[in-house]
């Protein structure tokens, strides 16, 4: 028998390899790789979403149903085969599960037609978090659905809207397009027309077919109505309208003449366009208004994620709806199938730290487990500010490695080229961006368009808590609406996590410089509503409302300001400043112009303190770009003058590739983001003209993907015709051969003369990766060279066949006992374009991260100094343990004058005393010595970095 207070070894991943699986690539595509994973030195898979998602779905995150696996992913069969050989290749699953949101529409999820059929006398009600009371009283008890492609008036007479009646089921819908909107079982009698004379055209007067009929028609009006709310009502009406349903289809199933009457009902109604027709009218009785799609910003009132009124929020904390929706993921956690949870968008959930608390017990429970914490492997996806510290509250081991990314590319850029690239930017463009306002001013911009009707509901419920009080009735809702704007639009962090009456001093310092922050900008007459504010976001107590009341509203102001974060920073302004758009990534901060050696160390040792086993990351499914395009574009950093005067040239050359449409022309700020983006994209290989040609269109589609996400010159809300096709034609005339002989001859020669310094950063940075404390992943494709940019572009097929045969050749190679190491690894430095070279550092790395597990899982981590004349293009650290000492060398800052493969001649590493002397490094084999100095031992690294530019030093025991 188990003991229950017996803790497991929790299995910590060595490495973890990122699929994105869709109808594409399936369970049996993943299952013919895993061999190949596990050859490279992959511990753990770690995989998109596969529960049932919506039909065509390129992500998962869609799901509609979280009892089945994705049928266009893959059987239970399937499943199982992919688990058997994971399983047999030694390697475990870590799976993303999204509990913040479903998709809705369409006519898939069962969940939320049963809410669109019976309001709030649906058992499913509770699962989304819906406003049944807003505002607007003609939204009362009403789902306001922002699916129309114009105004509902318009489609209605264009007869769009159809009704239909399924005699199977014995049931009727409103069917528009793809999406189902069900009927309302107690408003059939207005279709049925059980008194209508026209049946006695298909019946006689005494047809027991038409006294039954009469009968079902009465029974369908008596159910209760849809806001009886009692467990008693919702689950009479659920056993009443089911047993009406089968009496109907029944009836129609036994007279093909009752069929004919209603399939003429059904005609009539549909046919009669317009307010006064009987579908209007049916409409209206509905528990959901139909709408255009633009006034969802405005007035939707049920929580979307983000913007996307497809994906409907869930409360998942509510026990009903955990349960529902985690069944299936814990029957495979207890069937040993699932060794670690990703949980995507952790910020949108109302209470996140109790959610991952919930998700623990209930782990430990379906393993038996005593009170481990956390029971298995679980990772958040969270985004944390650089002055911001995750939790440690939290009961997980760590965040998805956004941090770590963006701390690891700031390495790599020349702190020194701020000023210059800044005057560049400026000159360019001709004007100055100032930042912090570009952002102020875009998260104001999304609170006013697609995230108004949040703004809404949180101003509304503010408005209810300071009509309570004599001391602050008087506040308008206008007063307060704006006010709450501003306090958003300065908040700092993505969000607070106040769940109790105990606020953290992180919280509080972020909330009052917020709510300061908004006050100095705020133009209202009356100030004092920002104290009001700052009272009950920091939950002071008010002897008027309830306590209950003013956490509901902390907790609901919570979800909403990652939204704002999100659309605001990460989706407009970190596509309107393009100074250096390296900077630009999810997590980052263009403010923070590289990193400092002491900040990586800092980072690292801190890391390894707190959340040791947190995952590390360069490129994922959501970055803007991959880990190698950002470190091309950072060699721009070292010379920014070069890069000025290449710049102004190319926009003089091109000055003629701007086609007036209507006066309108690409936007100097697009131009300048276009040049960055070949700059980190450029083929490192001829390609064939269907390459090229592919590779036109991604950077034609990334370039309207990017505009639009500015929300200057175009927007997905309003997209800019003239101006996209302006922008195109620019991109296909400078990307023209015929057209562009000049500009692409002198941009290829600027690119070759600094191509490979970026691609040294590339590999340099993968040496951190998987050497560094936590838990590395790679992401799909990207153990050879991956260009791409901001999705659907980075969730592009791989090419795991050709990625394998080059695995097996250079396994092949290496395996050879005569073996001339050093012409075999010249021999990748001389051919750096056809990506050989990442796959080998990448094997090799995770090959010897695989022998030293316990080193790199438990080991310390220690600041390396280094000295001589390139000291500061030299990062150095080591990991060490009882039995074990490692060195790690990386290059950065390339030296243009002497070439980044001489970045180790005359610099040596300041080691320990009681290091050892002796030091075989990884990737040359090559053998050194320390020397021995006053307090320390002197490792001079030239040797190693002349043969291989990065070097993995482990120390021989003598």
């Amino acid at each position: 028998m188990t003991d229950p207070n017996r803790q497991r070894d929790i299995d910590i991943p060595v490495s973890t390899y990122r699929l994105q699986f869709n109808k594409h690539f399936t369970f049996a595509d993943a299952t013919h790789i895993v061999g190949y994973l596990r050859r490279l030195g992959i511990s753990h898979c770690y995989v998109s979403p596969y529960l049932k998602a919506r039909p065509g779905s390129t992500h998962g995150y869609d799901i509609v149903d979280h009892s089945e696996l994705n049928p266009e992913i893959g059987s239970r069969e399937d499943f199982e085969r992919f688990i058997a050989e994971l399983q047999r290749n030694g390697m475990g699953l870590i799976t993303d599960i999204v509990p913040n949101h479903m998709a809705v529409m369409g006519s898939d999820n069962i969940w939320w037609l049963d809410v669109l059929e019976n309001g709030q006398a649906s058992c499913y009600a509770s699962f989304f978090d819906i406003d049944w009371c807003p505002v607007k009283k003609t939204l009362q008890d009403k789902i306001l659905l922002p699916v129309l492609g114009d105004h509902y008036g318009n489609i209605l007479e264009q007869r769009e809207l159809k009704l239909a009646f399924d005699a199977g089921q014995g049931e009727f819908s409103v069917y528009y397009h793809q999406h189902r909107f069900p009927a309302d079982p107690q408003t059939y009698l207005l279709i049925l027309g059980s008194q209508d004379e026209q049946l006695l055209n298909y019946f006689a007067a005494d047809d027991p077919v038409l006294l039954e009929y009469q009968t079902i028609d009465n029974s369908f009006s008596k159910l209760p109505l849809c806001t009886d709310k009692s467990e008693e009502k919702i689950e009479e009406r659920k056993r009443d309208k089911e047993v009406f349903k089968k009496q109907l289809a029944k009836l129609c199933a036994d007279s093909p003449a009752l069929v004919a009457y209603i399939d003429s009902r059904v005609e009539k109604i549909n046919r009669v366009a317009g307010e006064g027709g009987e579908l209007h009218a049916l409409l209206e009785q509905q528990v959901y208004r139909l709408a255009y799609w633009r006034v969802a910003g405005d007035e939707i009132n049920y929580r979307r994620f983000f913007d996307i009124n497809e994906l409907a929020g869930l409360r998942i904390e509510d026990e009903k709806v955990f349960a529902a929706t985690h069944e299936l993921i814990l029957s495979l956690i207890a069937e040993g199938r699932i060794q670690g949870l990703r949980i995507d968008h952790a910020d949108g959930l109302y209470d996140p730290v109790a959610y991952y608390q919930h998700l623990n017990d209930k782990i430990a429970a379906v393993l038996n487990d005593g009170a481990g914490q956390p029971p298995i492997y679980i990772v958040a996806e969270k985004i944390v500010a650089n002055y911001e510290y995750l939790s440690n509250n939290w009961p997980i081991h760590g965040t998805t490695g956004y941090e770590f990314a963006n701390i690891v590319n700031g390495v790599f850029i020349d702190s020194g080229a701020e000023k210059p690239l800044t005057h560049c930017y400026a000159r360019f463009i001709e004007y100055r961006q100032d930042f912090d306002e570009l952002v102020y001013q875009a998260k104001r911009l999304v609170m006013t368009t697609s995230l108004a009707s949040e703004l809404n509901v949180l101003a509304n419920h503010l408005g209810k808590i300071a009509d309570a009080s004599s001391k602050t009735r008087d506040y308008t809702l206008y007063a307060l609406r704006n006010a709450l704007s501003e306090v958003i639009a300065c908040f700092p962090v993505y969000r607070t996590y106040i769940n109790s009456y105990s606020v953290s001093k992180e919280d509080s310092q972020y909330i009052k410089w917020a709510v300061d922050q908004g006050k100095q900008r705020s133009w209202a007459a009356d100030k004092t509503v920002f104290e009001f504010i700052r009272q009950l976001l920091l939950l002071e107590h008010n002897p008027v409302v309830a306590d209950g009341e003013l956490l509901r509203f902390v907790m609901k102001f919570q979800q909403y300001t990652p939204q704002v974060m999100a659309k605001g920073y990460e989706d407009t302004a970190l596509y309107r400043y393009n100074r250096l758009i390296s900077l630009n990534e999810v997590g980052g901060d263009p403010r923070g112009f590289g990193n400092s050696l002491n900040t990586f160390h800092h980072f690292n040792q801190s890391r390894l303190k707190k959340w040791p086993h947190t995952m590390l990351c360069l490129s994922t499914h959501d970055t803007k770009r991959s880990a190698d395009v950002r470190a091309r574009i950072n060699v721009l950093t070292e010379i920014p003058q070069q890069w000025q005067e290449a710049v102004l040239r190319w926009q003089r050359l091109n000055r003629f590739r701007k086609t007036k449409m209507n006066k309108i022309v690409i936007a100097r700020n697009d131009e300048y983001l276009f040049y960055q983006v070949l700059i980190g994209t450029w083929p490192l290989t001829h390609l064939s003209d269907a390459g090229w040609g592919d590779y036109q269109q991604r950077i034609r589609a990334y370039m309207i993907k990017a505009i639009r996400e500015a929300k200057q010159y175009s927007s997905w809300l309003n997209p800019n015709e003239e101006y996209e096709q302006a922008v195109t034609q620019f991109v296909c005339r400078c990307l023209d051969p015929n057209v562009s002989i000049l500009f692409l001859k002198d941009f290829t020669g600027f690119e070759k003369r600094i191509r490979k310094h970026g691609l040294y950063n590339a590999l340099a940075q993968v040496v951190l990766l998987l050497t560094s404390p936590g838990v590395p992943d790679i992401y799909q494709g990207n153990e050879c060279w991956q260009f791409t940019l901001v999705d659907p572009d980075n969730r592009r097929p791989v090419d795991f066949n050709k990625n394998n045969r080059i695995l097996t050749e250079m396994e092949t190679d290496l395996a050879k006992p005569d073996l001339d190491r050093p012409r075999f690894i010249g021999s990748l430095l001389e051919n750096i374009e056809d990506g050989r070279i990442k796959l080998f550092v990448i094997m090799q790395t995770l090959g010897f991260r695989h022998r030293y597990a316990g080193l790199f899982k438990n080991g310390d981590y220690l600041k390396i100094n280094v000295y001589g004349a390139r000291a500061d293009r030299l990062l150095a650290f080591a990991r060490q343990d009882r039995d074990n000492f490692v060195v790690v060398v990386v290059p950065r800052l390339n030296d243009f004058n002497s070439g980044a493969e001489d970045a180790g001649t005359d610099s040596w590493l300041e080691l320990p005393h009681k290091a050892p002397r002796r030091y075989r490094e990884l990737f040359s084999q090559c053998r050194v010595r320390a020397e021995a100095a006053e307090d320390c031992l002197r490792l001079f690294v030239s040797e190693p970095l002349q043969l291989f530019p990065f070097a993995i030093l482990s120390g021989v025991i003598e």
